[in-house]
């Protein structure tokens, strides 16, 4: 079967598989939970501008991530809600992958390159009659908290979803796996399609997203090994693929890593840190950095794009006045405060994880009070994210900022963070704050498309951030604490230096010095716009990972 339904360009001819847990390509499309949904969407997009010969490979998950709301006490409610599909094409093939013994259909649904503007993408389901209840509920709920759940949701990514491929005759070139929860299908091509380690490693390739251990997950061996995640292959032959010797944990990258021929890291300062990281696995492939982008098509508004292009410092503001008035009409539907668009106007908006430091600003609060509560050069702030509905502690975090926004008519605290949502923070906010502990925040892409849009990044200097702020001129930069200090007072110091810069340069610049407010702005949006657009990324992908 022909997938893509464009001619593809002859300098992306390779034939590439793009495995990935989640993407956000619609609002529609409930299937991704935060960024590294959006980077992959953003993958797919630019793929399809560019007429790539990819393919991407997810799943459909019949509960999306969860629906952010409240309860009547105004506290985080995640709830699950099934969702429904009409746009999708059901695809003539079903395959089978044996999962803790048992045998699990899957049913394949194509998402057609016009619906969205994309790659043609395949998506999998076990939600069918065919399966008894366990089978079904396995693309339920995107990272499910159950091991065995997760697992089997990994298999068949990866299993189920090369399986399709080959039941399609769709012939790949390469198989892309975006972070390692794809591994399961170097267990399906190995001794089918690939009889050495050293063929098979020729048609694979790795992104790793992230430092932290939750994204860099581990199992027992044996445990994988009984749920079929090895695809019917003896431990022995694994620990000769993977280079395990008579380790009993198996981390998912360090497989990864070892059975990849090249992998890459998401920002030039992750690619230092993800090489020291890994720098003791023996046999791995080399990390290079690719830094993560975003598709302005998509994400940027374009009269706002319009007003730059014509030079017009008036149309500039006014618009973005305008995209204020929007965002300000959710804030006030959703939380009864009525914001003014002629107020400076932070946000902090992405997924909340304790690392990222979505409470930073609220560490001092007798500062933080005299901020919020001045009345001659004032302030707005909104948050929004989804925490992981079983992350208590990030949970607890948001509904604290709940509480204390109560207190404040000028602090907002919004629910249900998915497409729309971030693009009216990022259209209509004037600060893009971001807070991680340095050398944690791999990337980091939301505050590439509030720059596109005119929302000054105001940052720790980690992630992308150091790739693109010349600090005052088109972003803000927070001096971060030294590394070596205790979490404590890293998180104190950091708190003290963001203020600093806030009271004594971003908010007397915006209320006093307008013209050079709107430079900044212009600045931004206009010197974002090559390395940070993903077809730059798509295309440094193929030359440096794919045609390698």
């Amino acid at each position: 079967m022909k997938l893509h339904s464009y001619d593809i360009n002859k300098r992306y001819d390779q034939s590439i598989a793009y495995f990935s847990m989640e993407f956000a390509v619609s609002q529609a499309l409930k299937i991704y939970s935060g960024g590294l949904g959006f980077l992959a969407g953003s993958h797919m997009r630019s793929a399809y501008d560019l007429k790539q010969n990819m393919v991407g490979i997810g799943l459909l998950w019949s509960f999306g991530y969860y629906d952010q709301s409240r309860n009547e006490d105004g506290i985080l409610d995640p709830t699950f809600r099934r969702k429904f599909y009409y746009f999708l094409e059901e695809l003539d093939v079903h395959v089978t992958v044996r999962i803790d013994n048992v045998d699990v259909r899957i049913k394949a649904f194509l998402v057609p390159s016009e619906t969205f503007g994309t790659a043609p993408m395949i998506l999998l389901s076990t939600d069918i009659d065919e399966n008894d209840y366990l089978s079904r509920t396995i693309t339920h709920k995107l990272y499910d908290a159950n091991d065995r759940t997760r697992v089997a949701q990994e298999i068949v990514l990866g299993i189920g979803g090369t399986k399709v491929l080959e039941a399609l005759n769709h012939k790949v070139d390469i198989y892309h796996m975006n972070e390692g929860h794809a591994l399961p299908l170097v267990y399906e091509l190995y001794g089918k399609h690939y009889q050495t380690k050293e063929a098979l490693r020729e048609h694979v390739v790795f992104t790793t997203h992230t430092p932290e251990s939750a994204g860099n997950e581990e199992h027992d061996i044996n445990f994988l090994h009984e749920m079929g995640f090895f695809n019917g292959h003896s431990l022995d032959k694994v620990r000769e693929l993977t280079g395990y010797s008579d380790e009993d944990t198996f981390s998912l990258t360090i497989g990864a890593l070892r059975i990849a021929k090249i992998a890459n890291a998401v920002s030039k300062i992750h690619g230092q840190v993800a090489n020291d990281m890994w720098a003791g696995v023996e046999d791995r492939c080399e990390i290079i950095s690719i830094t993560n982008a975003q598709n302005k098509k998509y994400w940027t508004d374009k009269t706002l794009i319009r007003a730059l292009d014509e030079h017009e410092d008036y149309e500039v503001m006014a618009r973005k006045k305008h995209l204020k008035k929007a965002l300000f009409e959710i804030v006030a539907d959703q939380t009864g405060k009525m914001f003014d668009p002629e107020v400076l106007t932070i946000v902090w908006a992405r997924r909340f994880a304790e690392y990222k430091r979505p409470d930073l600003l609220l560490y001092d609060l007798k500062r933080f009070a005299k901020v919020i509560t001045d009345i001659d050069q004032p302030v707005q702030i909104i948050w929004a994210g989804k925490p992981y509905p079983f992350d208590h502690g990030a949970i607890a975090t948001f509904n604290e900022l709940i509480r204390v926004s109560h207190h404040y008519n000028n602090m907002a605290i919004l629910t249900g963070y998915e497409l729309e949502l971030s693009r009216c923070l990022k259209h209509g906010s004037d600060i893009w704050l971001n807070t991680p502990r340095i050398t944690r925040e791999a990337s980091g892409t939301s505050g590439m498309t509030a720059s596109m849009n005119g929302s000054i990044h105001f940052s720790i200097d980690d992630g992308w951030h150091p790739e693109f702020a010349r600090d005052g001129k088109n972003a803000f930069t927070i001096p971060h604490a030294n590394p070596d200090l205790s979490i404590e007072d890293q998180d104190y110091q950091d708190n003290a230096n963001m203020m600093d810069v806030l009271e004594n340069t971003i908010i007397p610049l915006y209320y006093d010095k307008p013209k050079e407010w709107v430079k900044i702005m212009k600045s931004a949006m206009s010197e974002i716009e090559v390395e940070f657009d993903s077809g730059r990324m798509v295309h440094e992908y193929y030359e440096r990972m794919f045609n390698k």
